[in-house]
């Protein structure tokens, strides 16, 4: 994966994380922590916004040079594999721990 496919992973990330986690501010959040989590949305939101102009429709030559999709693709199989294998350690060592 070369620097480019790396930088629009994070910012693609980025995004998703910071609307998610400010839906959750915004929903379960009192006072100011409703605010905040509207500007924590926004800001993923804008996040967004740019990480799609910057693969889609930029013309920058290192970001349409990326294939999106491939990437998010690779990701998401890698993130599987990782969660999968850190479960199953941690499966063991509670199993170990809790047994002895």
């Amino acid at each position: 994966m070369d620097i480019w496919s790396f930088l629009t992973l994070v910012i693609l990330v980025f995004s998703i994380v910071m609307m998610i986690a400010g839906i959750f501010s915004a929903y379960f959040g009192a006072g100011k922590n409703r605010m905040y989590g509207g500007i924590i949305f926004a800001v993923g939101l804008v996040a967004g916004l740019v990480w799609s102009y910057l693969t889609i429709w930029s013309g920058i030559s290192p970001f349409c040079d990326v294939e999106v999709w491939d990437v998010m693709y690779n990701a998401l199989i890698d993130l599987i594999g990782v969660l999968i294998g850190a479960l199953v350690a941690v499966g063991i060592f509670l199993v170990v721990v809790l047994k002895s």
